[in-house]
């Protein structure tokens, strides 16, 4: 199969959404389909066999801290010079929805999928939520043009079908479960991310310092206990301020890490912290999973599509204290800690990215079979 994929992020960028397109990549090119990829040009022409053309990306005036590519008539010429059987339009919104039109006027199979709930992010940056009807609208308008839309969830499928998308499908969630593993928990590690407090419970956030992580939240936490530390480990826009606001307590900001590094950073952990309500998914809380820790989670529907309350983690509710207070102590406990690990580390091994990306290809032939009946 030719498969062409548009997306508004790829390498060498580092989030959930370049993580799946990057293995699913890999899986097809494996199985001897040909894969292109057209993203924002960020110095990469080619990935695991794959072709990756970049288009000229711009930086936004409201997210600076990753560059983006506007709508590009450039996307039409590029397909129909590939003349792919399917087209993966990623979040088509700026670049991606490029992809989408191109395949729409060119008569090509499209699968579209959503993976950052823009909408939602909006009511967390007050000076841009009056966008969010027009960006409703684009991305309803822009996933109408696809034969098969994919959600990375059963509560974003729901919302998606709510605002009326059509033919709407969940694709399984995925882990390296090589790379995220309790082995690499490490004392060294340990050490350094509890400021020399081994004894503490040891709390680590991973992800995207933005708004939309809800980290703040945690603060009080860290007023209130002496007991825990904090490692919140990753970069963003929102960094300068959360290093302000969390000033005095004992949190610590190791910066971006990634490979074997960051595969200590979760295994030394006492558990994975993880307070948004907003995420789509949080394919980092698999990640956590897989490192063997308990998830201790701000209660929300994608939240409870993984983690399971005294089972493989502990769930709060966000913004109540007493909430948080109660998952930490169940933590205390040895015997359910022990319990937890071992569930959260099995739950991980069911999802390969293999299995994910496999799903991925089962869409794009049910999008092919869809396409020739509507248009035959």
């Amino acid at each position: 199969m030719k498969i062409a994929i548009v997306t508004e992020t790829f390498l060498p960028s580092v989030d959930g959404v370049v993580t799946r397109l990057r293995h699913a990549v890999e899986r097809f090119t494996d199985l001897g389909h040909e894969v292109m990829v057209i993203a924002p040009d960020l110095g990469v022409t080619e990935h695991h066999g794959a072709r990756v053309v970049g288009i000229r990306p711009v930086t936004l005036p409201f997210y600076k801290h990753r560059r983006f590519t506007l709508p590009s008539p450039n996307v039409d010429g590029i397909i129909r010079g590939f003349h792919p059987d399917v087209v993966h339009a990623a979040q088509p919104i700026l670049l991606a929805s490029s992809g989408a039109f191109a395949a729409h006027r060119q008569r090509i199979p499209l699968v579209a999928s959503y993976h950052t709930h823009i909408p939602r992010y909006l009511d967390l940056y007050r000076a841009w939520k009056w966008g969010k009807p027009a960006v409703w609208w684009q991305i309803k308008r822009n996933h109408a043009l696809a034969d098969l839309n994919i959600a990375t969830s059963e509560t974003m499928k729901a919302e998606l079908a709510e605002q009326g998308l059509h033919n709407l499908h969940v694709v399984r969630r995925g882990v390296d479960t090589r790379t995220f593993h309790p082995r690499f928990a490490n004392a060294a590690m340990r050490e350094r991310l509890t400021q020399g407090h081994p004894e503490k419970k040891l709390l680590v956030f991973v992800g995207r310092l933005a708004a939309e992580k809800e980290i703040h939240t945690l603060r009080p936490m860290m007023e209130r206990r002496d007991d825990v530390a904090l490692a919140i480990v990753g970069d963003g826009p929102y960094r300068r301020e959360l290093e302000e606001h969390f000033a005095g307590t004992a949190t610590l900001f190791p910066g971006f890490m990634e490979g074997e590094e960051l595969a200590s950073a979760f295994a030394s952990a006492d558990a994975f912290v993880f307070p948004s309500v907003t995420e789509t998914l949080g394919l980092v809380i698999l990640e956590g999973m897989a490192s063997g820790l308990p998830v201790v989670a701000a209660r929300s529907g994608p939240t409870t599509e993984q983690v399971t309350d005294g089972v493989n983690g502990l769930l709060f509710d966000s913004g109540d204290e007493a909430s948080l207070d109660a998952a930490l102590s169940r933590l205390g406990d040895t015997e359910l800690r022990g319990r937890i690990r071992e569930a959260a580390r099995a739950e991980a091994e069911k999802f390969s990215w293999e299995n994910a990306s496999d799903d991925l290809l089962r869409y794009y032939e049910m999008a092919i079979e869809e396409h020739g009946s509507s248009h035959g």
